[in-house]
């Protein structure tokens, strides 16, 4: 059985066909975070730290760190920050050393900058992933030393110089060129998580069916793990978690041993709380004075007002029951047991305390 290991100092991660499915947090990404992307700039990495514990929380294995950020600000009064092989080499270590300072998960280091790339290898602890290589041989030259050198495993991208196929045939083929080149290295297979590229539905039927074939082949083939963009597949449709919910478990049972991912459900916010407060009361229904927003968003199904698992997540546990890869159910068991309110713990069913009844 292929087994790709990513570890941190202290704990190990396992990419493989007989473990349960790896879920690569992708939340610590500046690129279309606005907030973030200004808090970096500033040096405020307090939201990185959350987003790091709350991912982890919710059941990432490995979390991605992306350092593509964009500093306007500062590219005004120094034209090197216009250059991200200026910026990410920097802002990459920064981002490790201050994810390692609250959380020993393993990483996943991602930048199209082989800088970045680097100076992330350097920083991380352990045996992080690497994301990413593709086919453009500019890119094969850059990174496949990187990998040979730290001796770290490495995310494929079925892309080439002449960009991205819709040909499954030829995302194949890209994927098989990078693995041969990768062993010229004296990079094994196992080492290799590839990326088929997961295309929207909406702009092409058959990207569903296209990805599980190719998983398919990818691993009775080639032999190597796989991931993607688990969202991509829902891009510009709506209600895109139950498509991404129905595609998750449909990816596992084709072969595909991870994703990146949010595993995050986003906490309900306060103008989503105000407006149904004033629904519920145009209704003429009155709520208690004292009810909290949490106790309202769970009482009226808005969700949470905290981080919590989301829905995919959800789906991902159940999939990993259902095809054996959770041993006797504990995950899902554990996933689905509701923690006991104050004052309630040891008391059995309808809150009744101890055991049977005596007659």
């Amino acid at each position: 059985m292929t087994r790709t290991i990513v570890e941190s100092k202290t704990k190990t991660a396992i990419i493989g066909f007989d473990q349960p499915f790896t879920v690569i947090g992708e939340r610590i990404n500046p690129t279309g975070r606005k907030v973030l992307n200004e808090e970096l700039e500033r040096g405020d990495f307090s939201r990185v730290q959350a987003d790091a514990l709350a991912q982890v929380a919710a059941g990432a294995t490995i979390l991605d760190i992306n350092s593509g950020a964009v500093f306007s600000g500062k590219m005004a009064e120094d034209p090197r920050y216009a250059d991200n092989n200026f910026v990410e080499p920097t802002l990459m270590r920064e981002l490790i050393e201050k994810v390692q300072e609250v959380t020993d998960s393993p990483l996943c280091i991602d930048s199209s900058v082989p800088g970045a790339l680097e100076a992330g290898l350097a920083a991380a602890e352990g045996r992080p992933l690497l994301n990413s290589v593709t086919g453009e041989e500019e890119r094969l030259e850059q990174v496949l030393p990187l990998v040979k050198k730290y001796n770290v495993p490495v995310v494929a991208i079925s892309n080439d110089d002449t960009g991205i196929s819709e040909d499954p045939d030829v995302r194949f083929a890209v994927a098989k060129k990078i693995v041969e080149r990768a062993a010229d290295f004296g990079i094994p297979a196992h080492d290799i998580v590839v990326d088929p590229l997961v295309m929207p539905i909406g702009a092409m039927g058959t990207a569903g069916l296209q990805v599980f074939t190719l998983v398919r082949r990818l691993r009775e083939e080639l032999g190597v793990n796989t991931t993607c963009g688990a969202s991509n597949i829902s891009f510009g449709l709506p209600n895109r978690h139950g498509i991404n919910n129905a595609f998750l478990p449909m990816a596992i049972t084709a072969g595909m041993t991870s994703a990146i991912m949010n595993p995050v459900a986003i906490p309900v916010g306060p103008t989503k709380i105000a407006e149904k407060r004033a629904e519920v009361e145009a209704s003429g229904l009155v709520l208690p004075a004292d009810m909290d927003d949490e106790t309202f968003c769970q009482l009226f199904g808005l969700g949470s007002t905290k981080p919590r698992a989301g829905k995919e997540m959800e789906a991902i546990r159940a999939a990993n029951f259902l095809t054996n890869n959770d041993d006797g159910g504990a995950a899902w068991i554990n996933f689905n047991r509701v923690a006991p309110k104050a004052g309630q713990e040891g008391r059995g069913r309808a809150g009744r305390t101890g055991g049977r009844r005596r007659g």
